[in-house]
């Protein structure tokens, strides 16, 4: 498998798939989201996993992000991006900005963050220095440059409990303690990878001004759902400019 990614909100299949298969997976840790659609993309082998399910019945404290990190692993993922669908809180992040975060901020609680807690399992200490991939988020950048996609490079992803959105105060705290962005399932899927030494980064895309930023009174689910639409559409272009840019890789390496 050349590339895994978990679609959020506003993702519930990946366009543009060949050869396509459903894998009903079982893991050690129950069953993921729902099925792994695999299929071919410009040739190489990608999986799709619908993160809240394909139907979105699933709130972000109750996704099964070990069985989802688990499962994607053993059909072969080493690589994966994360689409999540977040809130802006710095200037330069409004609605439908596309971001490749560098940082994590956890304010999530009560949910299964690690493969290591369950009876007998040896208890793994990894470094979440830096917690995502520096070579993919790298990868993901230069696929949106050379798509002429416009993705900010870096910022601190701040991942709240949910369902519900946050409150005027939680964003002032969350500016406060260095967040620029706002999410809710950005966590604890970033340290399972970590955990299973897969590489892991994050594409964000912007839903809507968090509580109290920029010039919105208020939220407006209809905004959020079309804003959310304007970004996806980004995604599939910057995802086959990543694989074609391992293509290029590979043909460079057979002709040293």
């Amino acid at each position: 498998m050349d590339l895994a990614i978990i679609g959020g909100t506003g993702l519930y299949a990946f366009p543009g798939l060949r050869n396509v298969a459903r894998h009903t997976v079982s893991t050690p840790f129950g069953a993921p989201s729902g099925a792994i659609v695999s299929g071919e993309l410009d040739g190489w082998r990608v999986a799709f996993l619908a993160r809240h399910g394909e139907a979105h019945l699933l709130a972000p404290h109750r996704v099964n992000y070990r069985a989802n990190v688990r499962a994607l692993y053993d059909l072969g993922a080493r690589r994966i991006i994360g689409v999540n669908a977040v809130g802006g809180i710095r200037a330069d992040m409004g609605p439908r900005v596309l971001a490749v975060p560098e940082q994590i901020i956890d304010y999530t609680h009560g949910r299964f963050d690690s493969f290591s807690d369950v009876e007998g399992a040896k208890v793994e200490h990894v470094d979440f220095t830096e917690p995502y991939s520096a070579a993919l988020r790298a990868a993901l950048l230069a696929a949106a440059r050379r798509e002429g996609v416009s993705v900010v490079d870096g910022g601190c992803y701040g991942a709240t409990q949910g369902p519900r959105l946050e409150t005027r105060a939680e964003i002032v705290r969350m500016r406060r303690d260095g967040c620029d962005l706002v999410g809710m399932t950005g966590m604890p899927e970033a340290v399972l990878a970590r955990e299973l030494g897969i590489d892991y980064a994050c594409l964000a895309l912007v839903a809507n001004w968090a509580a109290g930023c920029g010039d919105e009174a208020s939220i407006s689910l209809p905004e959020i759902f079309a804003n959310l639409e304007a970004a996806t559409v980004q995604v599939p272009p910057i995802i086959a400019a990543l694989l074609a840019e391992k293509q290029g890789r590979a043909g460079q390496g057979k002709t040293d």
